[in-house]
């Protein structure tokens, strides 16, 4: 009976050592006090927080992307026509972060960030190009392999007067790469090959949203079937079948409030891991998290709709587990935690709240 409880003891600690993950949150250098990028723990069951580690003196680490082997790090450094991108050596067990290198982003303010075990790709808002880096064994940033150049303009003449790309984003076959252009009301579709040098991009085609809408941010459904694109400018979610790098439009809905005359800021969107509920989020002067239900067939019919208890909601993320939703509030600099059912897909503020200077990307990653 010892023998049998220490067992029992051992695999209570194993499946509670599994409730634990790093979230690494990316952070503005330049609005406030901030370190740059923080991880901190946290407990999906129970959603406590310790932070654990952050680095020193890194400018507006925004936007940050894990490496697949999860032993490194990649981050914007948005800083106008002085941005850089940078590597960082990641330690999973004490949430270490240690520099490597950083390059020019070969255009100004790089907003969005992703890697595979080639390449790493930035998309640069203000610059109006995406770069294509290459990666060299120890992690580090080799030097850009590719630069390429959006170019026009749509009919919002103060925010659409040239290109702002604002993602870059894997298909899930990876054969592709996505992006979404708010600047010109566009989503570009590239062929994507992690060993072609100057030619890793090759466009195959775009689609043109809805002029003046400003495209931000996708997301495919985990089935792989369908793409819901987050338009920052008129709040709308289009919801497009994906097949081989081709849309095809289904369906439009919004994430404004009914009555609402303020101004959009659609900023984020993601899946639930289970794949049953589309999550979005509007800043501006609505300052809200959206809960939509997703059907088989991809359409949306919204179930909720309040606020992030927050100023300006940015990147949000949900724990491995699917328990809870956090929210990363820039301009009031806190995250909030939301309980989240996963019946009916539904948040409830937990007022467990991280204080911490202008957040704005929030990524989970294991401990060990």
């Amino acid at each position: 009976m010892k023998l049998a409880g220490i067992f029992i003891f051992l695999g209570a600690m194993a499946m509670s050592a599994q409730d634990n993950y790093n979230l690494v949150i990316g952070t503005y250098t330049n609005e406030c006090d901030s370190k740059g990028i923080y991880v901190y723990d946290f407990n999906a069951v129970t959603a406590q927080l310790k932070l654990r580690k952050s680095t020193e003196k890194v400018i507006n680490p925004s936007f940050l992307t894990v490496s697949p082997d999860k032993k490194f790090i990649y981050s914007v450094n948005e800083d106008g026509d002085k941005s850089t991108v940078s590597a960082f050596k990641y330690g999973l067990n004490d949430g270490s972060l240690n520099f490597i290198n950083k390059k020019d982003s070969k255009g100004a303010d790089p907003c969005y960030i992703i890697n595979d075990e080639k390449n790493v790709i930035v998309a640069n808002y203000t610059g109006g190009t995406i770069t294509v880096f290459g990666k060299k064994a120890d992690g580090s940033l080799g030097d850009a392999k590719q630069v390429v150049k959006h170019s026009g303009s749509s009919t919002n003449k103060v925010r659409q007067e040239k290109p702002h790309p604002h993602m870059v984003y894997f298909s899930p076959d990876k054969k592709f790469v996505l992006s979404n252009d708010l600047g010109t009301d566009k989503i570009y579709i590239y062929s994507y090959n992690p060993d072609g040098g100057d030619k890793a991009l090759i466009l195959k085609e775009s689609t043109s949203t809805v002029a003046g809408s400003g495209p931000r941010h996708l997301v495919f459904n985990p089935n792989g079937l369908f793409v819901y694109v987050l338009h920052e400018l008129n709040g709308a979610i289009a919801c497009y079948s994906y097949k081989d790098g081709v849309l095809g439009k289904l369906q439009e809905t919004s994430v404004v409030p009914k009555d609402f005359n303020g101004v959009n800021g659609a900023a984020d969107i993601h899946f639930s891991n289970d794949g049953k509920f589309l999550y979005a989020t509007n800043r501006g002067d609505a300052n809200t998290i959206t809960v939509f239900r997703v059907h088989a067939n991809g359409m949306l019919n919204m179930v909720q709709q309040i606020s992030t208890q927050g100023v300006s909601p940015r990147n949000f993320a949900i724990d491995p587990k699917d328990n809870f939703l956090l929210v990363a509030n820039q301009k009031s600099n806190n995250i909030v935690v939301f309980k989240r059912d996963k019946t009916t897909g539904m948040l409830s503020d937990t007022t467990q709240r991280i204080e911490v200077c202008a957040p704005v990307c929030l990524v989970f990653t294991a401990n060990k």
